[in-house]
């Protein structure tokens, strides 16, 4: 390893940031240097630029990827090799803003109840329990279940804890779980009990539930929408859903407010409001004139 890139390493584990991240910074500031055959640290300006333009026309990357290129350039830019005028010549790209997919409870019952496995089975019932991220589920230990507060300690983005209300079916479930599968230190254990179940077991878990069941396609992520849709479905203050979400920004959260078809469907359009008016009389002919 280089001592540019242990210095990158470095500085992003000083800064708290997930391994994930990390691992993500790292490639995109590899790429760029691949791409030059280049050390970072003797390009400029004119570099970045053509090379983010190459991202979006030769490679045609995603916005989430050529964000996170961004992101990673302008940190190591700006902190572990500061050059003067390249952040604020770095353009972050504006990204489509959809809507979250989201599905009703009796596809989501039919789902779960689709899903082959023991062990991905209950990671997605916990994900839909307590709307959590795939990472987040997969990364929990017996220790983080307080089934005397009945809270789940959730390790999120940015290694911020959060808690959440522990579902009393929830918790019943993973009692019975914890009696047949008895997991170690990871709550969902994958093939060797050192390392947690891989998130691809659960998305190929998913696809199968999917096509058993008869559905269009739904993800962890898909159940996280629906834990936050149904809770403001069932009038949960959208503040008290950020919080259980781990949503930096309130907006995030309020995205979920366009999709609560309930909701719309308790909207009264203002026509009907109108007072009901008398039907003017239709006009008659005047007299001819002689």
């Amino acid at each position: 390893m280089s001592p540019l890139r242990q210095r990158l390493i470095q500085d992003l584990q000083l800064r708290n940031r997930s391994p994930k991240t990390i691992e993500a910074y790292v490639f995109h500031v590899r790429q760029f240097a691949v791409f030059w055959r280049q050390s970072p640290e003797h390009l400029g300006p004119d570099h970045v630029h053509r090379y983010l333009l190459h991202l979006l026309h030769q490679k045609k990357a995603s916005w989430s990827f050529y964000n996170q290129a961004v992101s990673a350039l302008r940190f190591f830019y700006q902190v572990t090799c500061p050059r003067e005028g390249m952040v604020t010549r770095l353009p972050y790209g504006k990204r489509p803003k959809r809507l979250p997919v989201v599905r009703s409870r009796a596809e989501v019952a039919h789902f779960l109840a689709s899903v082959p496995g023991r062990v991905p089975r209950m990671v997605l019932r916990t994900i839909y329990a307590a709307g959590l991220r795939l990472r987040e589920a997969l990364h929990l230990t017996p220790a983080q279940i307080d089934s005397r507060q009945m809270v789940l300690r959730v390790l999120g983005k940015g290694q911020k804890e959060r808690v959440v209300p522990l579902s009393p079916l929830l918790l019943a479930e993973l009692r019975d779980y914890w009696r047949e599968v008895r997991p170690g230190r990871w709550l969902f254990p994958g093939e060797k009990n050192a390392q947690p179940l891989h998130a691809a077991t659960v998305q190929r878990a998913c696809g199968r539930a999917c096509r058993r069941a008869g559905l269009a396609r739904i993800t962890p992520h898909t159940l996280r929408h629906c834990y936050a849709t149904h809770l403001l479905e069932a009038g949960t203050d959208t503040r008290v859903i950020q919080a259980l979400l781990g949503h930096q920004r309130i907006g995030t959260t309020a995205l979920y407010t366009h999709v609560t078809v309930a909701g719309l469907g308790q909207v009264v359009s203002p026509l009907e409001r109108l007072p009901t008016a008398a039907q003017p009389e239709p006009s008659r002919p005047g007299p001819t004139a002689p």
